[in-house]
């Protein structure tokens, strides 16, 4: 049993983000999805739950919050740890290990368990979850799907009463998603206690017993399954929701048509366009003895990402796809610049451009925004990618993504939505020729997915190069005038949407 009774919050040193007058009772076996928009206090519930808040993240507590007979308060943080397991929203923020199989076992290891226990638990996971093929491999080397199913792996390890999940599936692409949900079913059967912090809804509505919506840091509303799956798409905008029920083209397209074996024809007809050439890449070190050898198409098959030629229409929104670990997040690494040994030249107004050069045409917003926020408020991070401070602009585009009343605000103490808006903000600040995305909307709620939607397609308007790497499907919709699908680090097909 959790109890929440009468909590109020406040983070030190923020005066917008925290919980006021929040009373919450799940019993055992309950599953629980937490949603609302993005900073409403999703994540701040779950930090109660497993302790965090108060021993970690500091604030002004009062109320109670009890977990299992056990005062949070009072109880200590590894005391928690085989009652309470708690799965990020950026799975890098918990590993500790550098191997999948180590990470696995780490939080067994670290409570003592026997080694006949240890080999057990980590035997049941591993087939329970389906990671064989994840198994003797650095944790570096994964996609960011991959890395959640390794979280998910070391925790369930534990096995703890209660399971937490902060934003679970906002770095998986659709064929995840539902082993995501096939791990959720198999722990509710197992009578575990579930508490989601969610955006994505239409993946969970046949799981979850109740739902719990949050704004501005209070419980305003509460669904049962029936209630909240006879929602209608009216009613969910009207809470800033996102979709229950896709549409049947989105199933298709990512539901398997996007990735089947048919040849798709590439349109680059396109009058401008930006070329990318000579993009080679592989992970694996080069032996060298005064020189690094430079990558060519030579032996092509070995590399990471492999393409030799590739025409983007300037002035537009391609979207990039493919399954977790297909490349995405190194083709855009490369792309930019951000990936030396990689030999990439750009083609762009009858201009050639490599090395250094391309450092200042690109802009790269990362999927973990924790990597690119430098300063110590949200209107600095924003003037810092300016070439000439422009205080009027950066308070407009800070208004223009939700974030007005943050400026002074700390990055580090913003939701994980909020992040990734300070990072898009940074990134139109910077004015740069190619602008790119990778999961622009993860942690985003459905009014600011929109919003960024709407963004992505003025910057193409004013004639910026804009490649976003996205699962969603919504925001495919909402903004990219192409699409370039992206297996094994080749380019699969390119084609209007």
């Amino acid at each position: 049993m959790i109890e929440i009774k009468n909590v109020d919050f406040q983070y030190k040193g923020s005066e917008e983000a925290g919980l006021h007058d929040v009373s919450l009772s799940i019993k055992d076996g309950e599953t629980i999805l937490l949603c609302g928009a993005s900073g409403c206090g999703k994540t701040t519930i779950t930090r109660l739950i497993n302790g965090l808040i108060p021993h970690y993240y500091k604030g002004e507590l009062s109320g109670s919050v009890t977990v299992s007979d056990r005062d949070i308060a009072q109880t200590e943080l590894y005391d928690l740890a085989s009652v309470v397991g708690t799965v990020f929203q950026n799975p890098r923020s918990q590993f500790f290990a550098v191997d999948t199989d180590g990470e696995i076992t780490f939080g067994t290891e670290n409570i003592g368990l026997p080694p006949a226990e240890i080999c057990r638990r980590k035997a049941e996971v591993v087939n329970e979850l389906e990671l064989e093929a994840l198994l003797e491999k650095s944790l570096f080397a994964l996609s960011g799907g991959e890395k959640q199913k390794i979280a998910c792996a070391s925790v369930s390890a534990l096995m703890p009463e209660i399971i937490i999940l902060d934003e679970p599936s906002s770095n998986l692409d659709w064929k995840a998603i539902g082993e995501l949900k096939n791990v959720i079913r198999k722990w509710k059967e197992n009578g575990k206690t579930i508490i989601i912090s969610e955006h994505r809804l239409w993946y969970l509505k046949d799981l979850v017993d109740r739902v719990v919506f949050l704004e501005n840091g209070k419980i305003v509303h509460e669904w049962n399954k029936n209630e909240f799956s006879s929602l209608t798409s009216e009613e969910l905008q009207q809470y800033g929701l996102r979709p229950i029920k896709l549409e049947e083209k989105y199933i298709r397209e990512f539901g398997g048509e996007m990735f089947s074996p048919e040849s798709r024809s590439s349109d680059t007809t396109f009058e401008k366009a930006v070329t990318i050439r000579d993009m080679y890449f592989t992970y694996k070190p080069q032996k060298y003895v005064l020189f690094r050898k430079k990558l060519t198409a030579e032996s092509s098959d070995k590399y990471t990402i492999s393409i030799p030629k590739l025409r983007l229409p300037q002035g537009s929104v391609t979207g990039l796809i493919g399954r977790n670990g297909a490349g995405k997040s190194t083709f855009l690494r490369c792309l930019c610049g951000l990936e030396k040994s990689c030999p990439v030249k750009l083609d762009i107004d009858n201009e050639s451009i490599s090395g250094k050069g391309i450092l200042k045409k690109c802009y790269m917003v990362m999927q973990d925004v924790n990597h690119q926020l430098f300063t110590d408020s949200v209107e600095a991070e924003v003037l810092l990618s300016m070439k000439s401070e422009d205080k009027e602009y950066a308070d407009k585009l800070i208004a223009e993504l939700g974030l007005a009343g943050f400026e002074n605000t700390h990055p580090m103490a913003l939701s994980g939505g909020q992040k990734q808006r300070t990072a898009i903000c940074s990134a139109l600040a910077a004015n740069a020729e190619i602008l790119l995305f990778d999961e622009p909307t993860s942690g985003l709620d459905h009014r600011h997915m929109k919003i960024v939607g709407g963004l992505l397609r003025k910057l193409a308007e004013r004639g910026k190069t804009v490649i976003v790497s996205t699962h969603d499907p919504e925001l495919i919709s909402l903004c990219c005038q192409y699409l370039m699908c992206l297996e094994n680090g080749r380019i699969k097909y390119f084609r209007k949407v």
